[in-house]
């Protein structure tokens, strides 16, 4: 692992080769090891250690970026070299608003040492004991167990220079027969946190009630969903919407919601980079430190997160919330998203419905239309019928097409336990809780 004084010194030799031109640097080293199963077996076990620089170069209004995980010097000098030549070559950006000046961010706890060492033994050991538990069972286990470190620095030539180090473990597993399956999911910092054995036995026991499901008819049901399907739904209004660029060009859930109350009142979200229950990171790509951003406060939309570029055009200053370069076409975007808890557990969720629907995940979602949030997708890895505030049956698979804010909108009751779950997406985590909603539509059914 790089540590702040060598990062330094790195930005500090490249920043000497860009002359008098501004430029920015990006550090990102990352130290990951995953071990695989499938079939209750462990067929993998692969480590990746990196580290990438990745530079842009400014002639004016004119930008140029380039990037190499070659650290010598001829590889900061041939960085340097493409970075200018694609400069050069670029048209000129009339909305740039010019490097950031330093400022001063909140050092966060995110580093866990026994993470960080996390065994190739350990991990094996883990995914052992849920393998076990599958054959024990006559399942059929498969998933992957994630352990790592990462650094990133960020500075630029008006004086900025941001590193934060930190941990992460990521724990999925889908445990599957011949007509049933369950998934679970944990992540955290500290890979001590994470309870793999009891992850293991949650999808197992979903799989194990999900035997000889039955077909039901499409058509409006009362839902209570685990934490993964709260995640989707949080993690699509991200993506579809809660950037300031995806507002200012109208495609966005938020336009013409701002300022007003769309969902229930027990619906909170945020963003905060600070908050050490997910996993922390203090300032953006661009060195602008974090804050807690209110996206949904009781059921009133307040507002999309920003960068400089997204605030410079709209005058609004930057929430810290630029995305690594290589996603910077998309804008900003909330990668530390929190949904408050309430105060039902799950159980109690079900035993209020007189009938409706138990789901876990939904799986394959994609976006229909924007500007209601809009998504497509089924449901995946236990569905069950709740009859009379009990768990009856289990349900085949459904379809949905069905608009998010109007399913935010319906959330009658909120779980009282939060979760983290890392998602594959620019580094993204979501903390929340299950929900209870009135009416969720559902267009279809598998065979």
């Amino acid at each position: 692992m790089i540590e702040e004084k060598e990062a330094r010194k790195l930005s500090d030799a490249i920043f000497m080769r860009c002359k008098d031109n501004p430029a920015e640097v990006t550090l990102q080293v990352n130290e990951e090891s995953l071990t695989r199963f499938a079939n209750n077996v462990i067929h993998q076990n692969v480590a990746e250690n990196n580290a990438e620089i990745t530079l842009r170069i400014f002639y004016g209004k004119q930008f140029g970026t380039a990037s190499t995980n070659r650290l010598n010097q001829a590889g900061m000098d041939e960085l340097v070299e493409r970075a200018r030549i694609n400069a050069k070559t670029s048209p000129e950006d009339p909305h740039y608003p010019g490097l950031p000046a330093s400022s001063k961010y909140t050092h966060v706890a995110a580093w866990d040492q026994a993470t960080a060492d996390f065994s190739p033994e350990k991990r094996a050991r883990a995914v052992g004991a849920v393998c076990r538990l599958s054959v024990e069972k006559g399942l059929n286990a498969s998933g992957a167990f994630t352990t790592g470190s990462a650094a990133l620095t960020v500075a630029n030539t008006q004086g900025v220079f941001a590193y934060h180090a930190m941990t992460s473990a990521d724990f999925q597993t889908v445990v599957m027969s011949e007509d049933s399956s369950g998934r679970s999911q944990g992540s955290s910092w500290k890979a001590d946190d994470l309870d793999i054995e009891a992850l293991g036995n949650e999808a197992i026991e979903k799989t194990l009630r999900g035997h000889n499901p039955r077909k039901i008819d499409p058509g409006d049901y009362t839902v209570v969903f685990e934490h993964y399907a709260t995640d989707d739904l949080v993690s699509s209004l991200n993506f579809y919407g809660i950037g300031a660029q995806a507002v200012e060009e109208g495609r966005s859930w938020m336009v013409d919601r701002i300022g007003k109350r769309v969902m229930s009142p027990s619906v909170n979200i945020w963003d905060d980079g600070l908050d050490t229950n997910g996993m922390p990171l203090p300032f953006d790509f661009e060195g602008v430190p974090k804050q807690r951003v209110d996206i949904v406060r009781q059921g009133v939309v307040i507002g999309p997160v920003y960068d400089r570029y997204t605030g410079a055009k709209l005058n609004k200053p930057s929430t810290g919330h630029a995305p690594p370069l290589g996603f910077r076409d998309f804008g900003p975007l909330a990668v530390n998203l929190f949904m408050a808890p309430g105060e039902q557990s799950v159980q109690e969720m079900i035993a209020s419905t007189k009938k409706g629907l138990y789901i876990n995940r939904f799986w394959y979602t994609r976006l229909v239309h924007p500007r209601d949030c809009v998504i497509t997708g089924m449901t995946r890895d236990g569905v069950f019928m709740i009859e009379d505030g009990e768990v009856s049956y289990p349900v085949k698979n459904l379809r949905y097409t069905m608009p998010y804010v109007q399913a935010l909108a319906d959330v009658e009751a909120v779980g009282k336990t939060s979760h983290l779950l890392l998602g594959e997406f620019a580094g993204t985590g979501t903390c929340v809780p299950a929900l209870k909603i009135g009416s969720f539509t559902f267009t279809g059914s598998t065979v």
